[in-house]
């Protein structure tokens, strides 16, 4: 399953590519892939219709694209009549939320080839584009315009939904949301303040939605500045609920969602006394998506790897700073996965251009049963964990007594 890092490199490809373009036309081609959306296909459609991308935003593993609806053109003065007063688009108080589940992938299809890789990309990507991208597919993943396989008719496989763009930065014209194994979902929700932020920044916890049909916020008022001074209780916070946006709001099903390691308004002490708090294993608490978001197995063991603790070790016995140094070593781990683009141990995960990861050539013990630890030369092992395997070191990482 996509982890943080694979989905912060989507969400880069996203914010390059797609965000400010407005939503021309919508395609299910599979109701299952909308099966989180109150309403069904029909009610999905007309929800983005219309709306514009103003952003690309992540908690975890969670990735939203808050919708506005595009500021009215002005009409032309008439001679010798005051100045029109410009229209100002108003905030936004629903989202496009996607979570990829164990395959789903967000393709970016139309963009111009120079707008499509970023440096790091450019370094990491092969020299041909992925075996699903349709033919006169660039370096990069990216299908030029003019190219065979732009037509609205090309379908990968595995294609569940469409979205048509117009006014995409790179002259996206679609987002296509591919899933293999359909375990993944695209919804529209209606944006609530993020409680962790408002408690975070002094003020009671929030609560309650903001409907996606109530009124706009009048143009002469515009949104809310963000404040230095400290909230008042029962007032939504300015802390930015997600990485990619200022706003303090976030979809209502990621509310439950905790921050991640690498969203700089994480409280590092709280979360380590929140782990220490609990009365499990490492690796469950670093799995717990309500305590800490964004890690999987896969991060969770090259992380404990790095720390020098076995993955059952229970929290309640763990010292402050051994929790801490699971906890940066998380981070760490996670951030250079970040740089190679992620992990990609088959064609599942890619970016928005088709391009894997390669961050599974670093991966020091997770897929490494009987190879030699990089530190100390013992044969890794695996042991059977959650319906799935946990790797460890017996010498670097070993057992807790009694296991």
């Amino acid at each position: 399953m996509p982890e943080l890092p694979e989905d912060e490199t989507v969400l880069d490809g996203l914010d390059r590519l797609v965000v400010g373009a407005v939503v021309r036309d919508v395609e299910v081609f599979r109701e299952y892939s909308v099966r989180r959306h109150d309403g069904g296909p029909d009610s999905f459609r007309d929800q983005l219709t219309g709306r514009r991308l103003s952003a690309a935003v992540r908690r975890g593993k969670f990735l939203w694209l808050p919708l506005t609806e595009p500021a009215p053109q002005p009409a032309t003065p008439q001679p010798g009549a005051a100045p029109l007063v410009e229209s100002v688009e108003t905030p936004p108080v629903a989202a496009l939320l996607a979570h990829l589940g164990m395959s789903g992938q967000l393709l970016v299809r139309g963009a111009t080839p120079d707008t499509s890789a970023s440096a790091t990309e450019a370094v990491t990507a092969d020299a041909t584009a992925q075996s699903d991208a349709p033919s006169g597919t660039a370096p990069g993943g990216v299908v030029p315009d003019g190219a065979a396989g732009t037509e609205d008719d090309w379908q990968h496989p595995h294609l569940r939904v469409r979205l048509h763009l117009d006014g995409a930065p790179s002259g996206a014209r679609y987002l296509d949301f591919v899933d293999q194994r359909t375990f993944g979902h695209l919804s529209v929700h209606d944006l609530v303040p993020a409680d962790d932020g408002a408690t975070r920044a002094g003020g009671a916890p929030t609560s309650g939605i903001i409907p996606a049909s109530a009124a706009p916020v009048p143009a002469a008022q515009g949104p809310a500045a963000p404040s230095a001074v400290t909230p008042s209780p029962g007032t939504p916070s300015s802390i930015p609920a997600g990485h990619g946006s200022d706003l303090p709001l976030l979809p209502e099903p990621v509310a439950h969602i905790a921050r991640d390691l690498l969203d700089p308004n994480l409280d590092l002490d709280a979360l380590v006394s929140r782990v220490r708090r609990r009365r499990t294993q490492v690796k469950r608490a670093l799995l717990d998506q309500t305590v800490v978001s964004g890690v999987g197995n896969i991060y969770a063991d090259e992380a404990l790897w790095r720390a020098q603790v076995h993955w059952a070790r229970p929290t309640d016995k763990l010292k402050a700073a051994d929790v801490r140094r699971v906890l940066d070593s998380a981070a760490e781990v996670m951030r250079e996965a970040l740089v190679q683009g992620g992990t990609s141990f088959d064609e599942l995960y890619v970016n928005v251009n088709g391009q894997s990861g390669y961050f599974d050539r670093s991966l020091a013990v997770y897929g490494q049963e009987n190879k030699e630890c990089r530190r100390c030369g013992a044969l890794v092992r695996r042991d059977a964990f959650m319906n799935r395997s946990s790797f460890s070191c017996p010498v670097c990482q070993p057992k807790p007594r009694g296991l």
